[in-house]
């Protein structure tokens, strides 16, 4: 009970503070479904991209089999490199309630590379496994990320409507039953009081 008298405009304020306090509730557990469904979505995406880069790490490594066996190790290691040069991975951002995600890509131009002492159809297509095999980890990449963050976001709603629906309204609403009551009874007091006067 409080220890202070309560008066009808503080009992008005806490009821409205409580309205808002389950706004924010209802704001966050409709957060934590939007999450949750783009999460899902992610997921779906990320198990996609995942199959896709290990079947395409599958082919990358026959083709660095085929291009040692073609060249051998040190010979392999002697061939010419592509240059990444300038290139950097394509972002394109978005938002979800406040959450930065992006789709990350390799873009698709062809990187240069020096011309080759002795060249071979096996050591070209394991450039091309690889190449192929960074642009899929760039697209896993740019998901997984989301992931992370989405998760992290997710979680951090939870906990708050979590504390609103646990703690603080059921304590709010304690504060402001208890309130009611103290104010009913004071008003009964003073009905009394005006009672006890008229008749004296």
């Amino acid at each position: 009970m409080s220890e202070t008298n309560p008066t009808r405009s503080a009992v008005i304020e806490m009821k409205d503070e409580r309205r808002a306090m389950h706004e924010g509730y209802v704001f966050l557990d409709e957060k934590c479904l939007l999450l949750a469904g783009e999460i899902l979505r992610e997921l779906a995406q990320h198990g996609l991209l995942q199959r896709r880069f290990i079947a395409l790490h599958d082919a990358a490594t026959v083709a660095l089999q085929r291009a040692v066996a073609r060249h051998g190790l040190q010979g392999l290691q002697l061939y010419p490199p592509s240059d990444p040069g300038q290139a950097q991975p394509v972002l394109r951002k978005r938002s979800l309630m406040g959450v930065r995600l992006q789709d990350a890509s390799w873009p698709d131009a062809a990187m240069a590379a020096a011309p080759a002492a002795f060249p071979s159809p096996e050591a070209e297509a394991c450039r091309a496994a690889y190449m192929a095999l960074l642009r899929a980890a760039t697209e896993l990449a740019g998901v997984t990320g989301n992931l992370e963050r989405l998760s992290q976001e997710y979680r951090r709603a939870v906990r708050r409507a979590r504390a609103l629906q646990d703690v603080m309204l059921p304590e709010l609403d304690r504060t402001l039953y208890d309130s009611e009551s103290r104010l009913e009874e004071l008003e009964q007091e003073d009905a009394i009081w005006m009672r006890q006067g008229a008749r004296g």
